[in-house]
């Protein structure tokens, strides 16, 4: 009896190991995702003379947001941590960016921001608070933000609010997909109203 013993130790272990591998192949990947470039950002506007420049300040989110994995939430109030899809960065800076590379790319405008902007050049200070991220899978992507623009020269300063809804499809993609195209119509407005103060007009919404 005692020299079946050890076979029956090795037999469970064997099994444990298989297990454990078995576990480990199994294990889904993380995906990562971005809100900025690709083929949403828009082609670089023509430019005639010097460009405008602009700096794009920090942006906030709101806290229930402010993690790595992707939020998802439903209509019962219910909100989802997805520990397998995360955003590339922190969302305020994906943000940031996704803004910063969609103004550019409207007005054909540089972001200087914690950069000297060249002498004697007219400067347009961006901001941007939002106040809802929404992701509702198969259902929308949400942004709703409070946003400013200030010619540094000037005191007076632009403040508006711009809610884009995007119908989305199934799937994670298709959701970070309508974050995008809600991004780029935020990008587009908040370009819209620096390039009304570049021209002269009234501060509007």
């Amino acid at each position: 009896m005692p020299l079946f013993r050890p076979r029956r130790v090795v037999g469970g272990a064997a099994l444990a190991l298989s297990l454990m591998l078995t576990g480990c192949a199994s294990a889904p990947n993380d995906q990562f995702y971005t809100l900025s470039g690709g083929p949403t950002t828009a082609a670089p506007a023509a430019t005639t003379g010097a460009p405008l420049y602009f700096e794009m300040r920090p942006i906030t989110v709101p806290a229930q947001v402010r993690r790595p994995q992707l939020v998802t939430s439903n209509a019962d109030g219910r909100v989802d941590l997805e520990e397998h899809h995360r955003w590339a960065g922190p969302l305020a800076d994906e943000i940031g960016t996704g803004l910063s590379l969609g103004i550019a790319a409207e007005l054909g405008a540089i972001d200087v921001y914690r950069s000297p902007a060249p002498n004697g050049s007219t400067l347009y200070r961006v901001g941007a608070n939002i106040q809802r991220f929404e992701s509702v899978p198969g259902r929308y992507a949400l942004i709703d933000a409070v946003w400013n623009v200030r010619k540094l020269d000037d005191s007076e300063v632009q403040t508006c609010r711009s809610v884009f809804r995007e119908p989305v499809g199934a799937g994670y993609d298709a959701l970070v997909a309508g974050h995008r195209a809600a991004l780029a119509k935020l990008a587009a407005a908040i370009a819209a109203g620096v390039r009304g103060q570049a021209e002269g007009r009234a501060p509007g919404c």
